[in-house]
């Protein structure tokens, strides 16, 4: 084994220990905190499939943002043991039966499709999903459509701040 599938095996590990604690943490902050976790170990998937701009996109937007908004709004809600509603043991067995054929579905469906059976990854060279490729493409081939949503994303800044402010 080289470096490269130890380190796939290492972030694979370490994202599924992490869903695993999201799903059994008493806290739901804790809860937060394990799923920030899975999100860097996915981010470092995509680094291996050289995905470079899709990683650091993912640590912004999903490990920062979102992750600071469920935080938010799990303190607001001021969540503990005591009001959580406790469900039956029937409620629950049905729902690990109902996930458990879920799950046989899908897998069915997985191995049966034929379109996926004979599908490979076409890689024409080393540099897909560089930063600079994006660069390239967006100021180049898509100039326009992304200026005009620069002047969106500016009229927007704008007229929130109109909003926000006061008289």
């Amino acid at each position: 084994m080289n470096a490269i599938q130890i380190l796939f095996w290492f972030l694979s590990a370490l994202a599924l220990v992490s869903a695993l604690m999201v799903l059994l943490s008493k806290n739901p902050v804790h809860s937060v905190l394990w799923l920030v976790g899975v999100f860097f170990a996915i981010s470092g998937h995509y680094i291996l499939l050289n995905a470079q701009f899709i990683a650091i996109v993912n640590l912004i937007v999903y490990a920062g943002a979102i992750m600071v908004l469920f935080l938010f709004v799990i303190m607001l809600m001021n969540l503990n043991k005591d009001t959580e509603p406790q469900k039956n043991i029937w409620m629950k067995l049905a729902g690990a039966i109902s996930a458990g054929c879920f799950l046989m579905i899908l897998v069915s469906l997985i191995r049966q499709a034929p379109e996926l059976q004979a599908k490979t990854a076409m890689m024409k060279e080393g540099s897909i999903g560089l930063i600079s490729n994006l660069g390239k493409a967006l100021f180049s081939t898509y100039v326009v459509p992304f200026e005009i949503s620069s002047i969106l994303f500016l009229s927007a800044m704008v007229g929130a701040v109109v909003i926000g402010k006061k008289d």
